[in-house]
């Protein structure tokens, strides 16, 4: 029979030696209280980043929420268009309320007796005939006692010129306690510095072609023009007067107003205003003479040519009668000679 062999079992290794273990025993110890230390910080970590995902998840959630609630939104925004677009008519509308906003308001009231006004700015700026750019404010400031405008709708008409004139006239008198005058229109400076000259008025004249000034005042015409007037503010911006009123009604404003001031000469003002009258009715008795007088020689002109017809006529019987002679004188000598 064969024989078996046995395997014999592999000697096994000896343990460590007790001594190494206790030796390395102390060192391994405080590492694994150091890792038992450190290990809850990941844990506590971990607990903060759980609440910050399941914060995450509830935004996501209402972020969701809101996403499903929009769609019932959007056919209200989807429903705007759906409104009518603006007539020509509204929009037109519209333009003139905005225009109208934009616009600085009007005042209410027209200046009246008794008013103070706000001299800044008050009627804007205006233009003397020589070109030199002033306000209303301005020009009180450089008077003694206050302006004088009187208004007038244009130049060199036969009633702004007899205005112009009789202020001319009455300027030294009505100026004399310190009232400064000037003439206001809408009138170019070249149209209104010819005026001066040719009527040789002592006082500046004002060129307002916007009529800002003269609306301020209350003297401006609906829609356009100028109402003849006359409007006095004095030094500090209280208006002595304003109203409308002919050539002569506003130059008898002014002196009435002087007359109350205490200032000025008031018999000069009633002399100038006769002579300026006088003035007026003699121009007015020489265009009467004149025209008179044209007629007259017109007349004898036509007198004349009678006289000379008559001379004619009176110079063709001569001629007559001395034909009449000659034929009778050669009758008288046909008969002598057939008497002979």
């Amino acid at each position: 029979m064969p024989v078996e062999l046995r395997k014999r079992k592999a000697p096994t290794t000896p343990p460590e030696p007790p001594a190494k273990k206790q030796a390395k025993a102390p060192k391994a110890v405080p590492k694994a209280k150091a890792a038992a230390k450190e290990k809850p910080a990941p844990k506590e970590k971990a607990a903060p980043a759980a609440k910050a995902n399941g914060a995450s998840k509830a935004k996501q959630t209402a972020t969701k929420a809101k996403a499903a609630e929009k769609p019932a939104e959007k056919p209200a925004e989807k429903e705007k268009p759906a409104a009518k677009a603006p007539t020509k008519k509204e929009t037109a509308a519209a333009k003139k309320e905005a225009a109208a906003a934009a616009k600085p308001a009007a005042p209410a009231e027209k200046p009246a007796v008794g008013d103070v006004v706000d001299l800044e700015g008050f009627g804007g700026e205006v233009e003397t005939n020589d070109g030199t750019k002033t306000t209303l404010k301005q020009l009180v400031d450089e008077s003694k006692a206050g302006v004088v405008l009187f208004t007038y709708p244009q130049a060199s008409t036969p009633g702004c010129t007899k205005q112009a004139c009789l202020f001319r006239d009455s300027y030294e008198p009505l100026s004399a306690g310190g009232l400064a005058i000037y003439g206001l229109s809408t009138d170019s400076p070249k149209k209104n510095t010819t005026f001066k000259e040719k009527q040789k008025l002592p006082y500046a004249l004002l060129c307002d072609p916007s009529a800002t000034l003269i609306d301020a005042t209350g003297l401006k015409k609906a829609p356009k023009g100028t109402t003849r007037g006359v409007f006095v503010v004095d030094k500090a911006g209280k208006v002595l007067a304003a109203e409308p009123g002919g050539p002569d009604a506003t130059v008898n404003v002014v002196k009435k107003l002087v007359e109350t001031m205490g200032s000025g000469d008031t018999a000069a003002v009633d002399e100038a205003a006769e002579k300026a009258e006088e003035a007026e009715q003699k121009e007015e008795a020489e265009e009467k003479k004149a025209e008179g007088s044209s007629d007259e020689k017109e007349e004898e002109g036509g007198g004349d040519g009678a006289n000379g017809e008559t001379k004619k006529g009176d110079d063709d019987d001569k001629e007559e009668e001395d034909d009449e002679e000659e034929e009778k004188k050669n009758g008288e000598k046909e008969d002598e000679e057939m008497e002979g």
